[in-house]
């Protein structure tokens, strides 16, 4: 099994079009998590850049989302805007490049035994946090055991089964030692997740430090954050602006508004229709990325009528999903077949593609009893562009097969509160790219930190995952993976009717943003290769 270390590659693309499209496929842009070996540099100059990268300023970005419950915390985010903060703030030991491929970040190699029983990190040389100490060994040893915290798990503890946070050995101020009780093939893709980054000794979510490209400055709960520069940073010469702010912006007019008068530079998640507005100004440019992001609906498999497969089944079949695409997306998107994980190597292209029928669901909902028909509510949000137009289509669709829905819609800094009801009987989200069973830890499996579905308790289904997870053979994998996928495409409680790309928007004097498959807003959020212009 090859290690993952770090090696010198072409900058990244120069981007000329007004808008920038990259386009993904499974076999173009997969995620290969422990096979890659591969290294990569941002160049800072997409987006159109002409000349060198100028310094200074401050950048303004409005970002979708944000409310009462914004976070700082490096290993808890959940919201559109709390992401954005920690690509800011923090930094993982691995990380996603634009293609979707695996490489070191703060690490300068992550190298397996034979099995995958024992992994061995090596940090970069001179790593240094916020307040000038290091990031060494002992920070990452104290990272992970915030993380695995028994008594208090963080989100990222589901994706590395197996890590005993007892077991990590320190060998020297830069190595560590990752004992793993069953062998773990998909640590590269854990320790790649922006909610696994390195924190130091003693971290103090009021008073964050991290080693990200921007340091905290001042944060104003469910309003709007200030960074500064780190120049301590780990990548020579990044970021390129003094100062950057995060604006929380949960209403998608008021964000364009924002763009348009000048007082934010930037913004994600551009509603597709503002698209010909911002397009039509000279000033102003959209960015376009083919993602693996997906915005499901969810069915709880242990809430009625949802426990019934049939009924299950029967959904999946009220669903037209081009024009879903067409109308939620406004055609920016493309069609899903109830799997995820589209970059993933294992992704089944040739499972045969769902298509709406009407008869065939009217037929299951009457053989699980609901010949006379269904009601049922939908809750829904502005968790992410295009959710509640989706489900809106949804309710249209579902009448032609004799379902009522009824739309709930709750306030997005509310959404995922159980005191709201979550997980809710029949609901929404959006989730980024990820690999299969990575995606499972976060989603799927029981103890997952957003079980949305309850589906994880389907024995036949976890035990292909747990053999997946410790198999290195990577075609041995895959073929595992491919039986647990053809049971969740038959049974499971996701509707997966398409894949979303990311539309963003900027003024023509900000330059560095290139495009990324992953799902997440202005290339992962790359604040550090973005600059302006200087007058």
């Amino acid at each position: 099994m090859p290690s993952l270390s770090e090696e010198s590659t072409p900058a990244s693309k120069m981007l000329t079009s007004r808008r920038s499209l990259l386009k993904a496929s499974a076999a173009g842009a997969a995620l290969a998590p422990v096979l890659a070996a591969c290294g990569g540099s941002d160049s800072g100059s997409g987006g159109g850049a002409e000349g060198e990268p100028q310094r200074g300023g401050r950048l303004k970005i409005g970002v979708a989302g944000g409310g009462a419950n914004d976070t700082l915390d490096a290993h808890d985010p959940t919201d559109n805007v709390d992401i954005a903060r920690n690509f800011a703030l923090y930094a993982a030991l691995m990380r996603y490049d634009n293609d979707g491929t695996i490489e070191p970040y703060l690490a300068e190699s992550l190298e397996p035994n034979e099995d995958a029983t024992e992994w061995t990190l090596v940090l970069k040389e001179g790593l240094t946090f916020h307040d000038d100490s290091p990031v060494d060994s002992e920070a990452v040893v104290y990272s992970l055991k915030r993380i695995l915290d028994p008594d208090d798990p963080q989100r990222g503890k589901g994706d590395m089964p197996g890590v005993d946070p007892e077991k990590l050995e320190i060998v020297d101020e830069r190595t560590v030692i990752i004992h793993v009780d069953e062998p773990l093939v998909t640590l590269p893709e854990a320790l790649a997740e922006y909610y696994n980054c390195v924190v130091p000794v003693d971290y103090d979510p009021e008073n964050p430090i991290g080693c990200g490209p921007f340091k905290f400055a001042e944060f104003r709960v469910g309003e709007y954050s200030v960074f500064e520069r780190h120049e301590g940073f780990h990548m020579e010469g990044l970021p390129y602006v003094d100062e950057l702010e995060i604006i929380d912006f949960p209403d998608d007019d008021a964000r364009v508004n924002a763009l348009n008068s000048g007082n934010v530079h930037v913004i994600s998640q551009v509603p597709h229709t503002q698209v010909a507005i911002i397009e039509g100004d000279p000033n102003m440019t959209i960015m376009e990325s083919e993602t693996g992001m997906w915005l499901p609906f969810t069915m709880n498999v242990e809430e009625k009528p949802f426990d019934d497969v049939r009924v299950r089944q029967a959904f999946r079949l009220i669903v037209d999903r081009q024009q879903m695409v067409d109308q939620a997306l406004a055609g920016y998107g493309q069609i899903g077949n109830d799997m995820y994980a589209r970059m993933d190597p294992s992704y089944p292209e040739d499972f045969d593609q769902r298509e709406q029928d009407i008869a065939e669901a009217k037929r299951l909902l009457a053989d699980a009893g609901h010949e006379n028909g269904l009601d049922v509510e939908l809750v829904t949000s502005d968790i992410s562009a295009g959710v509640v137009a989706a489900a809106e289509v949804f309710q249209e669709q579902a009448r032609e097969a004799g379902v009522n829905v009824t739309l709930r819609r709750v306030n997005p800094s509310d959404y995922w509160n159980p005191e709201e009801g979550f997980p809710y009987p029949f609901g929404q989200d959006f989730w980024s790219a990820r690999n299969y069973i990575t995606q499972t830890t976060q989603g799927s499996v029981v103890g997952a930190p957003y079980n949305e579905t309850m589906w994880g308790e389907h024995e036949e289904w976890l035990e292909y995952l747990e053999k997946a997870r410790s198999t290195p053979d990577e075609d041995e994998r895959n073929e595992l993976i491919r039986k647990a996928q053809e049971i969740e495409y038959e049974e499971g409680g996701y509707i997966v009717w398409g894949f979303v790309n990311l539309l963003d928007a900027h003024s023509v004097r900000v330059h560095g943003l290139s495009p990324a498959v992953s799902g997440h807003p202005l290339g992962s959020y790359a604040f550090h290769t973005m600059w302006m212009e200087q007058d």
